[in-house]
């Protein structure tokens, strides 16, 4: 007998930590049947499945304009779970599967109670969003600048200089930031700076070190920036995070703004 291997696609598909919000947009440029499964922020042990359809459903249509769909095309299936396995909730006609791939794959052959079937990626969707994206999209002109370089899972990273963690109290902006510069500099000797791998996310920041002294050869000028973030443990004080530019083809300015534009998706 001839055995046929299935790839895994499950870290295509199966986004645990986004949010409803972060699924819509990844799935609202895609074709019918594009979906994202992730875990249920209001069902514990339940799943989300969001897919991309056709059209709305005509309720929808009639109470909404035209230009107002487009987040509508994404709709949204409880998948519960019990010891009998996965289902769809509220479609008695579902069979249960043992596990969430056996769901996917039936759906992807039959829609069953969806409203298509589901079209199994061949590659991460974030990948395919930044495809899809317009050529004046800020995020793709700061790739194509060389600003950050693409790591995977929706990721994009460069080497700057941490310099310095400074405690503001319930200040914030570009005050803290200015507050925390000065206060900086006005220490003597300089705090000793780390290289850090500064990976940003829509899930966050994420930062890995390893030791490197501050300052330039030939004493050319450092150019700071900060983001402002709540202490840990403390619902009201802010502490202000000191970086520098460490290369010239990874300005401060694009880091700054690539930061912004990933914390407001």
């Amino acid at each position: 007998m001839n055995v046929k291997f299935v790839q895994d696609t499950s870290k295509y598909w199966y986004k645990p930590d986004i949010s409803r919000e972060q699924a819509i947009n990844l799935l609202k440029d895609r074709e019918p049947g594009a979906f994202i499964i992730r875990d249920s922020h209001s069902f514990r042990g339940a799943y989300g499945l969001a897919m991309k359809v056709a059209c709305p459903p005509p309720t929808i249509q009639q109470n909404k304009k035209v230009g107002d769909l487009t987040n509508e095309l994404v709709r949204h299936f409880l998948i519960e779970t019990s010891a009998k396995g996965v289902r769809l909730k509220g479609c008695p006609n579902e069979p249960y599967f043992g596990c969430l791939s056996a769901l996917v794959y039936q759906h992807s052959m039959t829609p069953l109670a969806l409203p298509c079937k589901l079209m199994i990626p061949a590659k991460d969707p974030n990948e395919e969003a930044l495809e899809l994206a317009t050529p004046t999209d800020p995020v793709v002109e700061l790739l194509k600048q060389g600003a950050v370089q693409k790591v995977p899972e929706d990721a994009h990273a460069c080497n700057v200089l941490y310099i310095n963690s400074v405690d503001m109290e319930s200040l914030t902006g570009p005050q803290a930031i200015a507050k925390a510069i000065s206060q900086t500099l006005a220490t003597n000797p300089l705090p000793a700076a780390t290289t850090v791998h500064f990976k940003v996310s829509t899930q966050g920041i994420t930062l890995t070190d390893s030791q490197r002294k501050w300052g330039k050869e030939g004493g050319g000028s450092v150019r700071l920036f900060g983001f402002v973030a709540r202490k840990q443990g403390s619902t009201t004080d802010n502490v202000s995070h000191l970086f520098a530019e460490l290369d010239p083809d990874q300005p401060a300015s694009a880091i700054a703004s690539f930061v912004s534009k990933m914390m407001k998706r």
